[in-house]
């Protein structure tokens, strides 16, 4: 019975080594349980992520190993009590990434990226809303390292890591990380190629895994510019040719010469269309009017990305999606583009974008001098003097639209104007009592009951507007397009958007239903107004707005449509792959019935949606991360 020593032996061996590491190295063993802990706590009561099985849970309980125990090991580079402050820095600086991560994640419900953090220009405008975001449970992520210092003051190290147990640490770290990225291949094949999906590379990879991957791509898409050569573009013309819809002979030119004003409507979703506030009043009684003597879409969708506003004015003028990271205003600001105010000015228009805000926020100043807007109204046209008129993100729509008609009647015509609200703002506060204009909603999330007042008083602003291009003649010479920017609440409400909506739960086929925000044009001329069943998108702006200018869109790269077109494309794309058709509904990688929200009986329906949502954004993220059409420019 010898031969079974051996194996006892090693066993003996094992357990010893592992009892020495643990006392010799205790600090070590403490901070990565300490921040293993702390993920564990952001994953279940931070972050909404949708865990669907046994083997799910397992992955997100044992993806922040391989990172801590990597981050970690670099503390055995120093000796004595260096390592005991060096593991300290260490774990201050993932705490308090955790905690960005999670801050964002409560207004946004995603994560932060390389290109959001360099959005410095953004912060100070951000900085009041950060602080309504703070919460007494961020202690749990942040608290500790007010007291670790004093502790660690008392303790002292001695000794130095081999470099047997260095190598060791960081072999142990990469083994892990293999095994975790093994098990969610076979749960989620492919699941590196999916960047744009930041919840589900978090769910299977770690917060901090996610950041190392993310600052891989950015280093990969910053070369991706100096590398082309411009050989990807003929597939996209020819897949843009083939996608194009001819516009209604019936509208085609038909305004050609009319003005244009288009509004940004903050935040707004279509749930609150025609709904009421506890008192009985409409919330949005302004656009249900403009609604009913209008052309109106129900089932119109936003594309924005991280970029949000930014993304949406993206959209509206090149008919192309945001960046599956950050902003483009920011990335790709002085891109080669084909915009919608270059274009328009070869008809002899003049653009105007107007927004009461600072003018470097988002980076406008650059990107619309970029692509040909003739002028920018920011913050310093506008009387920003009485604080009664401010919100937290700067001045109330009311004065801002006040203020801007006689900006707008001094413009060269014709001209195309875009309006770019700011009330209607998480978190959705107004300055006093008098600004409250319909009650609260009540429900336990303070950010969806404070929605409806913000929303009332763009809507009350917006109206103010209307009324005063009446009264100054421009109304019945104008095409009035006003239209949604981005969702204004976030899935981190989803348990009380359910119980205002009388719902049970909040599924995804809802999250990607509660996508759809208002899209109005109002003619020149309109009395009646007309609901469209069909279902369209952001990028679809722009060839709906240059047909009815006259403006032929058939060489444009875009991926938008007409949405008057006869033979249009019936679907909306959104910036995470989700695709939506008239069908079926294809989100978080789950197939639906459009009709219903059931789950498909044959899931393999959506395949095609998937395949051809990935194909386009592939396609679109190619045109703006190489610049491709500065080939086209070249070539003509």
């Amino acid at each position: 019975m010898n031969h079974m020593n051996p194996p006892k032996g090693r066993m003996a061996r094992f357990r010893q080594a592992t009892a020495n590491s643990f006392r010799t190295h205790r600090l070590f063993w403490l901070f990565t349980l300490l921040l293993w802990t702390k993920s564990t706590i952001a994953y279940q009561f931070f972050f909404n992520i949708p865990i669907d099985n046994a083997m799910q849970s397992f992955i997100l309980l044992i993806n922040p190993l391989s990172s801590t125990l990597f981050l970690f090991a670099f503390s055995f580079f120093f000796s004595g009590n260096k390592r005991k402050w060096a593991l300290y820095i260490l774990y201050a600086a993932s705490s308090l990434i955790l905690f960005a991560d999670t801050t964002y994640y409560r207004e946004f419900t995603d994560f932060l990226t390389v290109p959001v953090l360099f959005q410095s220009s953004n912060m100070e405008t951000l900085s009041s809303s950060f602080f309504s975001l703070l919460q007494w449970k961020d202690l749990l992520i942040v608290g500790d390292l007010i007291v670790l210092p004093f502790l660690l003051w008392k303790l002292n190290e001695t000794g130095k890591a081999s470099r047997k147990r260095v190598i060791a640490t960081f072999v142990a770290a990469a083994a892990m990380f293999g095994f975790n990225l093994a098990l969610a291949e076979t749960e989620r094949p492919e699941l590196l190629t999916r960047s744009f999906d930041r919840e589900l590379l978090v769910k299977n990879l770690g917060t901090f895994n996610f950041h190392v991957y993310d600052a891989m791509l950015q280093t990969k898409t910053s070369a991706k510019k100096a590398m082309a050569d411009g050989s990807e573009l003929a597939e996209i013309e020819q897949y843009t040719r083939q996608n194009y819809a001819a516009p209604d002979p019936e509208l085609f030119g038909k305004y050609k010469g009319k003005n244009v004003i288009a509004v940004s409507f903050e935040s707004a979703q279509n749930f609150t269309n025609h709904m009421k506030a506890p008192n009985g009043e409409y919330i949005t009684p302004n656009l249900n009017k403009l609604i009913e003597e209008s052309h109106f879409w129900p089932n119109f969708y936003h594309t924005t990305g991280q970029g949000k506003t930014s993304d949406s004015e993206f959209a509206l003028d090149n008919s192309l999606f945001g960046l599956p990271r950050g902003g483009v205003y920011f990335t790709n600001a002085d891109n080669e583009y084909n915009a919608l105010p270059e274009r328009i000015k070869q008809e002899g228009y003049h653009s105007a974008v107007f927004h009461a805000n600072n003018k470097s926020f988002w980076n406008r100043d650059q990107m619309y001098a970029n692509i040909g807007v003739d002028s920018f109204y920011d913050q310093d046209y506008y009387d920003l003097g009485d604080p009664a008129d401010m919100t937290e993100w700067g001045l109330l729509d009311d004065e801002f639209f006040l203020q801007s008609v006689p900006m707008i009647e001094e413009l060269p015509e014709p001209f195309f104007a875009k309006l770019i609200t700011l009330t209607n703002h998480f978190p959705f506060t107004m300055p006093s009592e008098e600004h409250e204009l319909v009650p609260k909603f009540e429900t336990n999330s303070t950010t969806l009951n404070n929605f409806p007042q913000a929303l009332a008083y763009q809507d009350y602003a917006l109206g103010l507007f209307i009324d005063e291009l009446k009264a100054n003649g421009m109304w019945d010479d104008t095409i009035f397009i006003v239209y949604g920017d981005h969702n204004g609440i976030s899935t981190n409400h989803n348990a009380a958007m359910a119980d205002l909506l009388g719902k049970e739960e909040i599924t995804p086929y809802d999250v990607a239903k509660l996508q759809q925000v208002p899209f109005a044009i109002h003619l020149p001329g309109q009395e009646e107004g007309v609901v469209h069943d069909g279902i369209g998108s952001q990028i679809d702006m722009n060839p709906t707005i240059q047909h009815l200018l006259g403006i032929d869109t058939s060489d444009q790269i875009g991926f938008g449509n007409d949405l008057f077109a006869p033979e249009r494309n019936d679907r909306a794309i959104f910036r995470d792959g989700t695709m939506i058709t008239k069908e079926h509904v294809f989100t978080q990688s789950m197939c639906y019935e459009a009709e219903t929200g059931e789950l498909a009986a044959e899931p393999e329906a959506c395949e095609p949606l998937e395949e051809e949502a990935n194909r386009v954004l592939e396609m679109n993220d190619a045109i703006i991360y190489s610049d491709l059409l500065r080939f086209r420019e070249q070539n003509e």
